[in-house]
């Protein structure tokens, strides 16, 4: 079992936001830590929310699956995220379901820790409104993308999104730190497959990514960032 880690993981956050160092320290106190193995499910959908989790490693995928049995991945997350916390704080079950992309290493919080620890500590719920409000508006956002942008602004969106959350930056441009099949990203931006092969090789011609089954490089975030904006092209160099 891992050692309790330096509530210095907690920095950043939302949850744990603008709590003193003795309150960190508290919620560290009271966490649970442990390793999880590639392809692991952390969390089944429709499980009961026992605990909410919090990576400190590796990257996770949350996937949901619909009634007619479609999968459609809703996040990858990395270390300093959080997930399954909402589900808890409603006492209510998982909406989807959490795999382990990489080995990772995750700390938790059973209910009624986390409540004991919102008695003492008011901030965290106040916090937890805070996230429950941008959820709701970042699902907004997606909704809207999918039902009025052309796909190749949805898929732009989508790994622009993910260049945020786990952009590293290489030789070639900025690589997205995980694996990331094109199924992923089909699910991700609400379309088939085929349709996410076909602009991928469109743009790697263009010379704007570079992509493989399981590996993005984006070689030119400006013409990316203008596809996804819906901006004039900008201009090649000599």
């Amino acid at each position: 079992m891992p050692h309790s880690p330096d509530p210095a993981v907690l920095h950043g956050m939302p949850l744990f936001k603008a709590l003193e160092r003795e309150a960190l320290a508290d919620v560290v106190r009271h966490a649970q830590t442990r390793l999880i193995p590639k392809g692991t499910r952390i969390f089944s959908q429709g499980d009961e929310a026992l605990a909410g989790h919090a990576l400190i490693d590796g990257q996770v995928k949350i996937v949901q699956t619909g009634p007619d049995g479609q999968q459609v991945v809703l996040h990858f997350l990395g270390a300093g995220e959080m997930f399954g916390t909402l589900a808890m704080f409603m006492g209510g079950k998982y909406p989807a379901e959490a795999l382990a992309v990489t080995d990772c290493v995750e700390i938790h919080w059973s209910v009624p820790t986390m409540m004991a620890l919102m008695e003492r500590h008011p901030r965290i719920a106040l916090n937890a409104l805070s996230i429950l409000g941008r959820r709701f508006g970042e699902v907004q956002k997606r909704l809207r993308e999918i039902s009025t942008e052309r796909v190749e602004r949805r898929i732009a969106h989508a790994l622009l999104r993910l260049v945020r959350q786990a952009g590293r930056r290489v030789e070639t441009g900025v690589e997205i730190d995980f694996p990331l099949s094109r199924q992923d990203l089909a699910e991700m931006t609400g379309t088939t497959l085929h349709t996410v092969s076909r602009t991928l090789s469109a743009w790697e011609g263009q010379g704007i990514v570079a992509s493989t089954r399981q590996h993005v490089v984006i070689t030119e975030p400006h013409r990316l960032v203008a596809i996804a904006e819906d901006l004039p092209a900008p201009k090649q160099k000599d």
